[in-house]
């Protein structure tokens, strides 16, 4: 059985949330996979806290709530501090580098990747989209779903008219972690 745990964090605003719904469509509606999604925020709309935690499994899921997430996806220094912690021995580590400082021991210890997210948002023109980009860095990096079941499910997820916007933003991030691969 083929089992990942995954966890995002950041902070409100950053579209936390929306990235883990994108990846759990992505499995479950265009790769036949199973996934579940548990979310948690702070009581603030913006700038508290939040995180989205997904299983994707090729099989049926009997416990839906992540333990020790295998990628560790964050967008913040308030969530590497937060969930770092949390991280399997031998996951990997996906980060914006411009947000966050990993202590070197870290850098040594575990697999880690880095994207200027952020920074290539707003490239793109609207730092919004930073989401998409770590979405589809995510994608290069961790070989759970297909980019083409992740742009699918962008363009089912985001809102209409703004899916070349979007799809822009992940292929910016896609292509961003398929060059650190190489």
């Amino acid at each position: 059985m083929n089992t990942t745990e995954i966890k995002i964090g950041g902070f409100g605003g950053q579209g936390v949330i929306m990235a883990g719904m994108i990846i759990g469509r992505g499995a479950t509606i265009f790769e036949n996979k199973f996934a579940t999604l548990t979310q948690s925020f702070g009581p603030e709309a913006r700038g508290s806290a939040c995180s989205a935690q997904l299983i994707v499994s090729d099989e049926a899921i009997l416990y839906p709530y992540v333990t020790q997430p295998d990628l560790l996806v964050l967008m913040s220094q308030e969530a590497y501090r937060k969930f770092f912690p949390e991280m399997s021995p031998g996951g990997k580590l996906l980060y914006e580098e411009e947000l966050i400082q990993l202590p070197p021991e870290v850098k040594e210890k575990y697999e880690t990747y880095g994207v200027p997210a952020t920074r290539l948002a707003e490239e793109i023109g609207r730092k919004i989209v930073l989401n998409l980009v770590m979405t589809g860095f995510f994608t290069a990096i961790s070989d759970v779903l297909s980019a083409d079941a992740m742009r699918s499910s962008i363009r089912e997820s985001v809102p209409p008219g703004t899916e070349t916007l979007n799809l822009l933003a992940f292929e910016r991030g896609y292509s961003y972690g398929l060059k650190l691969r190489d």
